[in-house]
């Protein structure tokens, strides 16, 4: 699988990659693993089913560590087998992108912006998340991804888009720090985040948050 990019720092990693080879190719790379469910059955879903794990072995190996699978906790949410560690995993394709961390909870989400996202925009950002966006479609991706690697991040499917999460104005550029905020009742907490514009998608990830 061609990679895009890595990055490896002390406690965490994360990579993007484009999906280029045929199943058998992927499937043999985590042969004794990993299996693809014979009930996934679209083609393009197997493929980024296969090469999330591949690029999880890769990741894992840029660590020092050895894969040995995927697991979910009680919510749904992935974590290497064998390790204590967060991981987060996404998908567009070709595309796949994967983030573990050692230490922290972890969020990454990349997706292509489409019209839909100003389509649903009113139903999943705040009022005053819809004035900083208006009609840049580049800009609600960052925000969609950005929401969608907050949920990640906290591991669990009750947050709701317009309520939960919201993220702070900020001036588009090609890449740039923003900062997303998990909100449940009087409980706040603030993430720092990092996206990047590529010419076919958008990309963002959490960053490490440096605890004094």
């Amino acid at each position: 699988m061609p990679l895009e990019k890595i990055v490896v720092e002390t406690n965490r990693a994360w990579a993007l990659w484009n999906i280029t080879e045929d199943e058998p190719s992927l499937t043999s790379a985590i042969e004794g693993f990993e299996h693809v469910s014979d009930t996934l059955t679209n083609p393009r879903k197997r493929l980024e089913w296969l090469a999330g794990r591949v690029g999880t072995k890769q990741v894992m190996e840029a660590l020092g560590l050895t894969f040995q699978g995927i697991m979910k906790d009680a919510f749904g949410k992935p974590f290497p087998k064998g390790y204590d560690f967060q991981l987060s995993l996404s998908h567009s394709f070709p595309y796949v992108a994967v983030l573990i961390d050692k230490n922290q909870a972890v969020g990454i989400d990349l997706e292509q912006p489409k019209e839909k996202l100003l389509k649903i925009a009113a139903r999943v950002h705040h009022p005053s998340e819809l004035q900083d966006l208006g009609t840049d479609i580049v800009k609600h991706c960052i925000y969609w991804c950005a929401k969608e690697s907050l949920l990640k991040l906290y591991g669990r499917k009750d947050l709701i888009f317009a309520e939960n999460m919201f993220i702070e104005s900020f001036q588009r550029s090609d890449k740039g720090d923003i900062v997303g905020k998990i909100i449940i009742k009087d409980d706040v907490t603030s993430v720092p985040l990092h996206y990047v514009v590529y010419p076919n998608f958008v990309l963002v990830f959490t960053r490490s948050i440096n605890h004094d």
